[in-house]
């Protein structure tokens, strides 16, 4: 399901890397492999099918996901992990489609330390509820 909602970033920021991985299903239907840190420190590896990375991203604490990659099994070679959300502290790496489907919500309620928090960008895009989404233009 390829995003057809042109991304809008309004405040250049070096901590926020959008990446393009030129695969309009990258962020579709699939197998996703998350990186995950448990309250004792140590991280988890879990695998989950689900209609998109959102939903992967969503269904755990948000605040505990390091990274996730899309599982794609390529013929004669196997399966390949392609990376479409990472955050280590305030830096976040991103894939465009993924950042497309991200709120207001998602990002103030667990993610305000990090990147994609700024209220210039919503202002932009004409985000007035939590429910809008940050990073494309809301009506």
């Amino acid at each position: 399901m390829k995003n057809l909602n042109k991304v809008v970033i309004a405040v250049k920021n070096r901590d926020l890397q959008v990446t393009n991985l030129g695969d309009p299903f990258m962020c579709g239907e699939g197998k996703y492999r998350v990186i995950t840190k448990c309250q004792a420190g140590f991280m988890n590896a879990s695998v989950k099918q689900a209609r998109s990375a959102m939903e992967v991203f969503r269904s755990y604490k948000i605040k505990a996901v390091h990274s996730i990659a899309r599982v794609k099994d390529i013929a004669g070679i196997g399966e390949l992990d392609f990376m479409v959300y990472a955050r280590a502290g305030k830096k976040v790496w991103i894939e465009e489609d993924m950042l497309a489907e991200v709120t207001v919500g998602d990002i103030n309620q667990d993610l305000y330390k990090t990147a994609l928090y700024n209220q210039f960008q919503y202002q932009a895009v004409n985000a007035k509820v939590w429910a809008d989404k940050a990073y494309v233009m809301n009506k």
